[in-house]
């Protein structure tokens, strides 16, 4: 009750504001999940039942390679959602405020808020805690204070329930709902307040900014056990790649400290740092996993039948992404942290009405049940292929909202409020007008402690990071360089070389073989030498070692 009245409260005050727009302007509901990779129906996932997600990519435009700028939740959410890169917010942890130890950015949220927009946050949108200033950047971001949902402090709780009866904090916990805390979970939570506060809104002049960030599929996996009948153990496979790669430097491996802390983990009683687990394990986490997936589909597809029901489809954008992705045993990898596709490469569903879809259906969207074995396959999605990144989406939304557009960063930008360092991806989003050019490559960074492998490689605050893992990701190729970095200076010595990586993905989608060690790396250092941009400095390499290689 107070929240709603908090809310109704700035609504009157900002409905009198003098900078208010018409009725009309586009609204944008903003769905993010935490820790998913592409294993959607709309991505040519075989075993994943996602119905909702892929009926709103119907009608949508699908982005087939959209990237994270590193692979961990709060660097990700504070780069996507000031569209700065984690060199520019100093953030590779989770342990400072961007407005504090880098610069006074502008956020997506604020942009919109500053142009007459009611923004609002429920759930997990910004990196709780520091990252966010223990607000959730409010009030900079936010026209009301965020929701966060009060059973999700149970989240790491012992409520997961043995066959014995006894609860313990595992990995794996699949749940009856109506025994829980509160008699609910986080992201039905969530959904509830979601649809509320479209309700609350439907009506009134100004257009509205609505940020929905759904908890899972990162763990632990406590959903309705239900949804583990959507995935029988017994049709469950490993991972394609689930060996550790011969030439991984070590440098580059994940040892997936966090879930070797939940106790059913523990029981396993697993070597540091590879392990493996076994198999019947892997396999229970798969099948969790692309649980945990359906549950967050059928809660997006209550929101979307609530818009719909709304009448509010018709006049608003929906972008449905994940701040990153999670390794599911390949290269002998769980959870994130990498640099590999696995961990990098993310969903990015967009959708405005009447340029990704005409404005002729009375309904958009109606909830499509997973249980449901006889459900309509929706249309094919409108896909683009070229490469595309995370902190492009602050730029793309001004730019449909028709907001003034952001101009692009210069190479140091901590005393610049407002810029991008991504590009608009409107252009793109027409299906009636293919998409001409196409951007070459696609960045992300990951931090180390030392060469290597420690209990603290997966997250190292920022005191111990002594090496950057800088990494380009083209359609022909991924390439990384691990190279030394003082955390006190923020600064990349890219003439420091511990490491590299270098995957031909026609031969070697799954990254599995490294021919790093094949590049002539004195010819190279001579004749192209340092930039002072790591990104150009890679994408030279990458430049003579395609130029440089017989055809194949």
């Amino acid at each position: 009750m107070l929240f709603t009245h908090i809310l109704l409260c700035v609504l009157m005050l900002q409905s009198i504001e003098p900078r208010v727009f018409a009725k009309g302007k586009l609204n944008v509901l903003y769905i993010i999940a935490d820790d998913l990779r592409p294993t959607l129906g709309c991505y040519s996932d075989p075993v994943v039942k996602s119905p909702n997600i892929d009926l709103l990519a119907s009608k949508s435009t699908v982005f087939n390679n959209a990237y994270a700028q590193q692979a961990v939740c709060g660097p990700s959410r504070t780069s996507f959602l000031t569209s700065r890169r984690p060199d520019t917010t100093k953030l590779y942890d989770f342990n400072s405020y961007w407005r504090v130890s880098a610069g006074n950015y502008t956020t997506l949220p604020q942009y919109f808020k500053s142009n007459g927009y009611i923004t609002m946050s429920v759930g997990k949108v910004f990196h709780p805690g520091i990252a966010s200033n223990h607000t959730d950047d409010y009030p900079y971001s936010w026209s009301v204070p965020p929701y966060h949902p009060p059973s999700f402090s149970y989240e790491k709780k012992k409520v997961c329930k043995d066959e014995d009866g006894t609860l313990h904090s595992n990995l794996l916990c699949p749940v009856n709902v109506s025994e829980m805390p509160l008699g609910t979970l986080p992201d039905l939570e969530n959904t509830d307040e979601a649809i509320r506060l479209l309700k609350s809104v439907k009506d009134l002049k100004n257009p509205f900014f609505l940020a929905v960030g759904f908890y899972k599929p990162h763990i632990p996996f406590r959903i309705p056990q239900e949804y583990l009948k959507l995935y029988p153990i017994e049709n469950m496979t490993l991972a394609p790649d689930p060996e550790v790669p011969k030439k991984l430097p070590e440098v580059a491996y994940n040892p997936w400290t966090d879930i070797r802390k939940r106790e059913d983990v523990q029981a396993l009683n697993l070597s540091f740092p590879y392990g493996p687990i076994p198999k019947d394990f892997q396999l229970r986490i798969r099948q969790h996993y692309f649980a945990s997936v359906s549950y967050v589909d059928a809660q997006v597809g209550k929101i979307l039948q609530a818009l719909s029901d709304l009448n509010l489809a018709k006049e608003t954008i929906v972008v449905f992404t994940s701040d990153h992705g999670w390794s599911l045993g390949e290269h002998g990898e769980w959870a994130k942290y990498s640099n590999f596709d696995v961990a990098t490469r993310v969903p990015l569903v967009v959708y405005v009405p009447g340029v990704t879809w005409p404005l002729l259906e009375d309904r958009m969207w109606t909830y499509v049940d997973a249980f449901d074995g006889a459900a309509e396959l929706p249309a094919e999605a409108n896909v683009v292929n070229r490469m595309v990144e995370l902190v492009d989406m602050f730029p793309t939304l001004a730019s449909l909202a028709g907001l003034p557009p952001l101009s692009r960063c210069p190479l140091t930008s901590f005393q610049v409020e407002l810029c991008t360092e991504g590009f608009s991806l409107a252009y793109l989003l027409d299906r009636r007008t293919p998409p001409t050019g196409n951007q070459a490559y696609a960045s992300s960074q990951y931090p180390r402690p030392s060469d290597s492998i420690r209990p603290d490689s997966d997250l190292p605050a920022l005191a111990d990071i002594r090496i950057m893992g800088y990494s380009l990701r083209s359609i022909d190729y991924r390439y990384t360089l691990w190279v030394g970095f003082d955390p006190k200076t923020f600064r990349a010595n890219l003439t420091d070389v511990h490491a590299g990586e270098l995957y031909v993905l026609a031969e070697d989608p799954g990254e599995d073989r490294n021919l790093f060690d094949d590049l002539n790396h004195s010819t190279m250092a001579r004749k192209l030498g340092p930039h002072r941009s790591w990104a150009e400095t890679l994408k030279r390499h990458l430049r003579y070692f395609a130029a440089t290689q017989p055809a194949r």
